[in-house]
């Protein structure tokens, strides 16, 4: 067992799907793995193991907010030898023609936290995502008919920004999306030479005032739940 996991060696398969809400995972056991098993229960943050079309693959929550899910992700990767982490979760939009239930597939993340400048000396590492699985998850979100976009997100570390008009200056440089997670996801993959991924859904759009009803977020996420599971290395 790690400080924040309690799984025992062998309960967690080499990916794992990181929604940010514990529950979520529950729900993602739930609904979508056959013969899933709970391995953690540590600080409420859930994890489960089960099988997805054959294929044995792990759900655990990470917390929201990069922090959060780097204390998650450097265990899963470091003491558990998890080899493909995939985020699933939501998102707002800068640009405004994306649309509420969009699919948004981030092959950078920028952001305004500090831990890149603390691990570089005051230098800017640019944290991407592996080209291979985006690739794959792009080919399953079109054959599914989403509308899908690849490019830049944000991930921000404050939900609440004193200033309400700073999102403008990211939007200006053509960054998608915005949210929490993502860039550190990144981070330590390339820390660990592991691979990640993240799946995610507009949820509402800073640009045009869209906001999804919460029928369209329990649609949306199951949705981008399958595409990360149909892309999971077997």
């Amino acid at each position: 067992m790690s400080i924040h996991i309690g799984a025992q060696p062998g309960q967690i398969a080499p990916t794992v799907l990181m929604p940010g809400d514990p529950l979520r995972a529950k729900f993602i056991a739930e609904t979508l793995l056959e013969d899933a098993e709970c391995f953690n229960e540590v600080r409420g943050m859930l994890g489960f193991t089960g099988t997805w079309q054959g294929k044995r693959v792990s759900v655990m929550g990470s917390g929201m907010g990069m922090p959060s899910l780097m204390i998650y992700a450097n265990e899963l990767l470091g003491e558990y030898g998890v080899s493909t982490l995939i985020r699933v979760g939501t998102c707002g939009a800068l640009q405004e023609d994306l649309e509420v239930g969009d699919v948004v597939l981030p092959l950078t993340a920028s952001t305004n936290a500090q831990f890149n400048k603390l691990r570089f000396a005051g230098m800017d590492f640019a944290p991407a995502v592996d080209f291979e699985l985006l690739q794959q998850a792009h080919a399953v979100a079109t054959r599914r008919g989403d509308r899908v976009h690849v490019g830049g997100i944000l991930s921000s570390d404050s939900f609440y920004e004193d200033d309400p008009e700073a999102w403008k200056l990211w939007a200006k440089f053509r960054v998608l999306a915005i949210e929490m997670e993502s860039s550190a996801l990144f981070t330590l993959a390339a820390k660990y030479g592991t691979r990640a991924l993240s799946v995610l859904t507009v949820s509402d759009n800073l640009a045009t005032g869209a906001l999804a009803t919460s029928e369209q977020r329990e649609r949306g996420f199951p949705h981008m739940a399958e595409i990360a599971l149909e892309v999971a290395p077997a």
